[in-house]
């Protein structure tokens, strides 16, 4: 359960950020000045801070299997974009309304709900297609210089609306925080949130150039915007998935579907990119003529959006056995195909299950023989069901092929912190380290690596990663706190004491910023 007032706290929090406009200040008219009123470095900043703030709330779903398929779903988009030199970072949020939005610094968040309304990775693509058009085209960015002339804090009036609808919960209306937010949202919607005609217009447009050019199914689009249309008017699914909250920023009319129909029927299959199967392959000049990379054919039909999608479904749902009796539903309704058994088979790991985990996996990789997704899962539900010798030869061949696969590397070095002894603790560091230069934004890896180094009798590190740990999950006080008691340690070697410094410096600016707001972490307050 939500802490009941955590969507307000939420808002607060993205609002301390915000740097202080004078009321009587005049901004330049909009297009003119909006690519000098917050540098990139800023942008990045209060994208990173409205992460955190999420990850704080427990709104952001981290799984590495689900990561990397949006994360490549995500990128394929953006290096097909207007802008491709534009960073990008996307991420998963747990809540199962219709919803994604975009933000300052290039962050999309994206709710599971949208991909289990989806039936083709095409579908999920046309949205966040369009938007990466909203952050390409300045969109976002206008938005916050409409805020800061109305004396609006930026991230309040940007992203405490979108993050509110998504993330609201009817179970809690009745509480007063909710009816506080739920003013402010109306005003932050109508007046901040709000995309105009013209920018849904142009996003639509630039958005399916970017389908084009990524190789994508360019009609996806309007057929997803179709299918939220009509679950909003036949007000379909329950309580937390029949409000398709992206029609509320992003308000989908017959006048658009027709607009979006008619771009597709232009575009055709003209692929204008590098991104198409055949770009890649059959035509590329790097390649000998009639090569086809190995995987390459999976990865342009979206062969990983069925796990995807049903793995989305098993993570997302409240607990476990809500899972299981979600898929006893389905089955009940017509069968279970392959994915939605493999989602089957991640509810029974999550509830304990491993033996009967183990058995739906192996079934199918029979028919998805080297799957990573199934050996994966295998490897871990082995592990539960007490085959650790059986569980670690699997995961050992997968790391000895893969060293640096982040879902392989996560879950083996989980399951061997599991173990809780010095042995397995050196083991998990091992197959962790190539990770860490590469990781120093992951709070899936950071709290691996500190309970490795934990058990495996390294205080001083372990130290490090929880406080970074923390840091990545919206308590920067409390990272704070606990880097200045880790550099009070007399064991404190010179290269560990310079790292703990660099750190103390990098984050003490945005404590005492939150401080000079007000904001104090409520646990450190008691």
């Amino acid at each position: 359960m939500r802490p009941p007032s955590a969507t307000l706290a939420l808002a607060l929090a993205l609002a301390v950020v915000a740097p202080s406009a004078p009321a009587q200040q005049r901004l330049p008219d909009i297009g003119s000045s909006a690519d000098t009123l917050l540098g990139p470095t800023q942008q990045q900043e209060y994208g990173q801070m409205l992460l955190a703030q999420l990850r704080h709330y427990d709104y952001v779903l981290d799984d590495p299997l689900v990561d990397t398929w949006l994360r490549g779903l995500g990128n394929r988009l953006a290096s097909a974009s207007d802008q491709p030199e534009q960073s990008f970072t996307f991420f998963m949020m747990k809540d199962r309304s219709i919803n994604a939005f975009a933000t300052l610094g290039g962050y999309i968040g994206t709710n599971a709900g949208l991909v289990l309304a989806a039936e083709s990775e095409d579908e999920v693509a046309g949205v966040l297609a369009h938007e990466v058009a909203h952050v390409t085209q300045a969109h976002v960015l206008r938005g916050v210089e409409r805020a800061q002339r109305d004396s609006v804090p930026i991230l309040l009036a940007m992203l405490g609306a979108v993050a509110v609808a998504a993330q609201s919960d009817s179970r809690s209306s009745g509480n007063a925080a909710m009816a506080a937010v739920a003013g402010a949202q109306g005003l932050m919607v109508q007046r901040q949130i709000d995309y105009t005609r013209s920018n849904e217009s142009e996003a639509d447009r630039l958005g399916m150039r970017t389908l084009s050019r990524s190789g994508y199914d360019t009609a996806a689009m309007a057929r997803m915007f179709e299918r939220m249309q009509a679950m909003s008017r036949t007000n379909q699914g329950g309580e937390r998935e029949r409000l398709p909250d992206y029609m509320r920023t992003h308000p989908v009319t017959t006048t658009r579907i027709s607009e979006t129909r008619q771009l597709a029927e232009q575009l055709g299959d003209r692929k204008v990119g590098a991104f198409t199967t055949t770009g890649l392959a059959g035509n590329n000049p790097l390649l000998p003529p009639g090569l086809r990379p190995g995987g390459l054919e999976q990865s342009a039909a979206g062969g990983q959006f069925g796990w995807a999608r049903e793995r989305l479904r098993a993570l997302s749902a409240d607990t476990p056995t809500q899972a299981i009796a979600e898929y006893g539903r389905l089955a009940r309704a017509g069968g279970l195909d392959d994915a939605q058994r493999y989602g089957l088979a991640v509810a029974q790991l999550r509830a304990g299950n491993g033996a009967e985990a183990a058995r739906g996996l192996e079934a199918l990789l029979e028919s998805h023989p080297g799957d990573i997704w199934l050996l994966v899962g295998l490897a871990q539900a082995e592990a539960r069901a007490g085959r650790h010798s059986a569980a670690d030869a699997r995961f050992e061949d997968l790391v000895r092929r893969m060293p640096r696969n982040r879902a392989v590397v996560l879950a083996y070095a989980e399951v061997l912190a599991e173990r809780n002894n010095a042995e397995a603790g050196r083991r998990a560091q091992d197959i962790l380290r190539p990770l860490m230069a590469s990781s120093g934004q992951d709070p899936v890896f950071q709290r691996t690596f500190a309970r490795a180094c934990e058990i495996a009798g390294d205080p001083v590190r372990s130290g490090e990663a929880w406080a970074e740990t923390a840091y990545l999950n919206g308590r920067a006080e409390q990272a704070l706190v606990q880097l200045n008691t880790l550099r009070k340690r007399d064991d404190l070697d010179y290269y560990a004491r310079a790292r703990i410094d660099a750190r103390i410096a990098a984050i003490t600016p945005t404590v005492l910023e939150l401080r000079r707001q007000g904001v104090r972490d409520p646990d450190l307050r008691k």
